[in-house]
């Protein structure tokens, strides 16, 4: 197959994958929350188990007239929607789903991985910030705290992966993982899980979109499409983050006849990862702004460093 050719096929399967697995984690929420908390409205939407309730989201946002705040900043605040989604499809260029079948296979792409999603958060400050609102620019500043709290410990977790596995592949990760490793790596696959939920603003850590203090934060002034496009990037988050995961602590492709299956393995483990994102969602109540400070600060980064010194001191002996 001609490389150029190759090129353009992997571009059109990372973007095909970007478009269809949000929607099937969204759809997956819907139902997921309706069974766990008993809301039948999603689960009668085109008859049998609400299978048109996606479609019905989708019309409805489409429909929906386009709003810009008279005092807000038009140029940034029309921008904000695409800054905070693009990131996470620049990502999902770098996470492999099989030997060989990934977007781009770069000796940094956790690294890379890594600083993209750091962007995903200018979406939000510059939403809130150019909505001319107040409550959207508290939920702006609520945003970037959350990432300075939290993007210390997420990045600490990934790096003790890194130490382990001797590269920042990923897949090198995933070829030296060893399923014996979540022995010790737990504490650092409970932080990265953790603060990743943080950096999305996923409940309970969604203080910048606290409905009851702040109305809905950075997407207050928010309608229609573009208001579409945030909620895709926070369930183009939930596929990252989940993938992420995947790679990183649960092994990627391994499984029983990896050889052939392995992509298989990598999306079942996903949409596992999804689902207790889902499940998160729905068990705990929001936390309060200086809870979530101390969470992160006072239990996350210290527990990341103690798996640090636990993974070097593994490491010291494993050689």
């Amino acid at each position: 197959m001609p490389e150029a050719l190759e090129v353009v096929l992997r571009v059109v399967c990372v973007f095909v994958a970007f478009l269809v697995l949000p929607l099937l984690v969204g759809q997956t929420e819907h139902k997921v929350m309706a069974h766990m908390q008993g809301r039948l409205g999603p689960m009668y939407a085109g008859g049998f188990h609400g299978w048109a309730q996606l479609v019905a989201d989708g019309v409805k946002f489409a429909q929906k007239e386009d709003v810009v705040p008279a005092r807000a900043d038009r140029t940034v605040f029309q921008l904000a929607p695409v800054l905070a989604l693009l990131p996470y499809l620049v990502a999902l260029v770098a996470i492999p789903l099989a030997p060989g079948l990934v977007g781009v296979d770069l000796e940094t792409g956790l690294f890379f991985v890594l600083a993209v999603m750091g962007i995903g958060v200018l979406g939000s400050l510059m939403a809130g910030w150019a909505s001319a609102n107040k409550y959207s620019l508290l939920g702006a500043f609520r945003s970037a705290g959350q990432l300075l709290a939290y993007e210390l410990p997420f990045v600490l977790a990934a790096a003790s992966v890194a130490m382990a596995a001797g590269t920042l592949s990923l897949s090198g990760i995933v070829a030296a993982w060893q399923p014996w490793w979540l022995l010790w790596q737990l504490p650092g696959l409970f932080v990265f899980f953790v603060a990743g939920l943080a950096e999305l603003a996923r409940p309970p850590f969604d203080m910048p979109v606290a409905d009851a203090e702040i109305i809905f934060g950075p997407y207050t002034e928010y309608t229609g499409i573009r208001f579409a496009l945030f909620l895709l990037a926070e369930y183009a988050g939930i596929v990252v983050l989940a993938a992420l995961t995947t790679v990183l602590f649960l092994g990627g492709w391994q499984g029983p006849f990896s050889d052939s299956l392995g992509w298989l393995w990598t999306l079942l483990k996903v949409f596992l990862v999804a689902f207790v994102v889902i499940w998160v969602r729905v068990a705990y109540p929001r936390l309060r702004a200086d809870q979530l400070q101390r969470l992160g600060w006072q239990l996350l980064v210290p527990l990341a460093l103690l798996q640090l010194a636990l993974t070097g001191v593994v490491t010291v002996a494993m050689s």
